[in-house]
């Protein structure tokens, strides 16, 4: 089917607040706050897969609504006794993802909410989801019903082996369910394929809602018998989070429904009091660096809901609507579907001055912590709406450099592996200079430090951490026009000698040395480095150049790679490269398109998702982007894998290679980035 085709099909259109109508994402957001709190629904129908971790883990939250007697299911894959209900929509927005079913003469509307508003950090780091069941009668015939939340306490622990406790609490707003860990390993270990074993989950419905709670095993079997809960809760804490575990649930009574909708609500959160070790001390979530109760924080959380759905609706309405300017509707699907999984893969946590550190995890790869090659890809995102978060980021790295054990001349790859961010562990770790990658790492930290200072207006960060940023740029300079064998970003496709995608970085970054030294006052220095790099771009068009292209490697005849670090040239205006070194090679890139999309190089047909929209952003022409970026929309709807985006696929059968659920995907704001207008309208938000 032709594009064209496939969006009249799909629609494009909103079932309400600006969210977009998605035919088929490979996995759908439910609730999406950081690498631990991150549960997905990996299939069509919300009611035809357990919901969960990003890792592919269950973490089982069923819904049940039982209409004039008779009970149906909507959300999750069991009791499968119990009927699905038929879902006739279905929207995912930046901040909210809706659901709608019709069945007995009823329509029951269901949205998950995640106010991740990047302006207000209290409100971002805040680790609350608002589920919202909304139902009317469609026949003009008056219907009671009445909705079940049932939610397994795996939720809370690695997996079922481990013991949990779970607990009822009041505040002055909500009735609150909690469920943990019985041990409380904090920060206990760290890895990828984990879930988090410390901390509490919590279940909470408003004090004034018509509802029930229990804490008990079978709670679903028994609402579908009954129509209730259990008169009483489980007295057998602590136990394993086995199948027969006790369960949290909450039964919403919404009465007589008619055509006037009747709506009610519960809040989901997950609180851990120490989310990251970093250089050997633990830090708190960014919300809880005043130590703010618990209690305190749902309760405000359910105070400001009405305010802050009506500000999220906005929000997703007209983001919709500024990247569909920016890029047209299959860009911004992409965008709006990349737009809480890039969030989810970070924590934000409090420094001991006060100062926001965010911490990517390197998700599905090796589970590194703040990988300055994931920094890099993601951070158009943060640039576009909010450089703090990205400031955020880079500091914990420049710290680290700064310490005496750091011995290299050139940046680190990693701090550590998630959530301990202790000390670099890829390749030769702080030991040797095995498998790192001096040109990919150095070229990254200059270039987004720059991309900071001109988003900031100022260069105090550059300033703090000149010598280490001199030390790299004094490393480029000797070592970046023509990399030795050694690995960039791209580490599965194995090391390269002569990179020439990895030079344009290298010449970038230098550029962008250049540019701090001048908003620093240090003329001679930038005016220095800016010759240099001017005269290593000049260099680089005469050692690539093959006929209409240009070369994968400088020794490397009849090769072809997106050279998507080009892309700064572009967006900062550095103006190291005449345009005709973008447009031959974007003209060249639309003769190797596949099915869904460009491969990254001529040696295998996978792509990388975030360089491919980098790439695009290179066209001159709304029609080469589109040529482009057009491919990768398709694959989102026909991807036969079903994980939260990965970045790393194949461009002739859509299936995933590796990788999922990374924050890399944030690249794809490049496009709005390079929009100045666009960005400075957002960054003031």
């Amino acid at each position: 089917m032709k594009l064209a085709a496939r969006l009249a099909l799909c629609g494009l259109l909103g079932m309400t607040g600006g969210a977009l109508a998605q035919d088929r994402a490979p996995a759908t957001p439910l609730i999406a706050h950081d690498p631990y709190f991150s549960v997905w629904s990996m299939s069509d129908k919300l009611a035809g897969s357990e919901t969960k971790h990003w890792t592919g883990s269950e973490q089982p939250i069923t819904g049940l609504a039982r209409i004039d007697g008779k009970t149906y299911r909507f959300l999750g894959r069991n009791p499968e006794s119990i009927s699905e209900m038929k879902q006739v929509a279905h929207s995912i927005s930046a901040t909210h993802t809706r659901y709608a079913f019709e069945q007995s003469g009823v329509r029951l509307e269901l949205a998950f909410f995640t106010p991740a508003l990047p302006g207000d950090l209290d409100l971002l780091s805040r680790p609350v989801t608002y589920m919202t069941v909304t139902a009317s009668a469609t026949d003009s015939v008056p219907h009671k019903i009445s909705v079940l939340f049932d939610v397994d306490p795996v939720i809370a622990v690695n997996d079922r082996s481990q013991k949990v406790t779970s607990f009822r609490q009041q505040t002055e707003e909500l009735g609150v369910l909690s469920t943990g860990s019985q041990e409380q390993k904090m920060l206990g270990r760290s890895g990828d394929d984990l879930r988090i074993e410390w901390g509490y989950f919590h279940l909470a419905v408003p004090r004034n809602e018509r509802a029930a709670m229990v804490i008990a095993p079978h709670a679903r079997e028994y609402f579908a018998e009954h129509g209730a809960l259990p008169k009483s809760d489980s007295l057998r804490m602590p136990e394993p989070a086995g199948r027969d575990a006790a369960h949290l649930a909450v039964a919403l009574e919404l009465g007589e429904v008619g055509a006037a909708a009747v709506e009610r609500h519960v809040l989901v959160a997950y609180t851990e009091d120490y989310a990251i070790q970093y250089l050997q001390r633990n830090m708190r979530p960014y919300w809880q660096r005043n130590d703010m109760p618990v209690e305190e924080m749902l309760d405000r959380a359910e105070k400001e809901r009405a305010a802050l759905e009506a500000k999220g609706q906005a929000f997703d309405k007209e983001l919709q609507t500024d990247l569909e300017k920016a890029g047209g509707k299959p860009y911004a699907a992409i965008a709006i579907l990349s737009y809480r999984q890039t969030l989810a893969a970070h924590k934000l946590v409090d420094d001991a001055n006060g100062d926001p550190m965010l911490f990517a995890k390197e998700n599905f790869s090796n589970g590194c912590i703040a990988t300055v090659d994931v920094l890099y890809p993601s951070a158009p995102f943060f640039l576009f709406f909010q450089p703090k978060l990205l400031e955020a980021q880079l500091r914990p790295v420049l710290q680290y450099a700064a310490l005496s054990r750091w011995k290299f001349p050139f940046s680190p790859h990693d701090l550590g592996q998630y959530p301990l961010a202790n000390g670099q562990v890829y390749g030769g770790g702080e030991k040797t200079e095995e498998d790192q990658m001096p040109v990919e790492e150095s070229g990254n930290m200059l270039i987004l430090v720059d991309a900071v200072a001109r988003a900031e207006g100022n260069a105090h960060l550059a300033q703090q951490y000149w010598p280490q940023l001199t030390k790299w740029a004094e490393y480029l300079k000797e070592k970046g026009l023509d990399p030795e064998n050694q690995l960039t970003t791209d580490d599965f496709a194995g090391h390269v000698a002569h990179n020439a995608n990895l030079s344009i970085k290298a010449i970038d970054a230098l550029a962008a040395y250049a540019d701090l030294a001048k908003l620093l006052n240090q003329n001679a220095v930038a005016t220095e480095y800016d010759a240099t790099a001017h005269a290593m771009a000049a260099k680089w068009q005469q050692l690539a150049i093959e006929g209409d292209h240009y070369k994968l490697a400088f020794n490397s005849p009849g090769t072809w790679s997106q050279k998507y670090n080009l892309v700064w040239d572009k967006v900062l205006g550095y103006n190291l490269f005449p345009d005709s070194v973008r447009e031959s090679e974007v003209k060249f890139y639309r003769t190797k398109l596949n099915k869904y999309g460009l491969p990254l190089d001529s040696r295998a047909d996978y792509t990388k998702l975030d360089w491919s929209v980098w790439t695009a952003t290179l066209a001159s022409s709304p029609e080469d982007f589109h040529a482009i970026v057009d491919p990768i929309y398709t694959w989102t709807l026909e991807t036969p894998t079903r994980v939260p985006l990965t970045d790393w696929y194949d461009t002739k059968n859509g299936k995933q290679i590796g990788f999922q659920a990374r924050s890399v995907v944030g690249g794809v704001y490049i496009k709005a980035l390079s929009d100045k207008d666009l960005t400075t309208k957002w960054r003031a938000k």
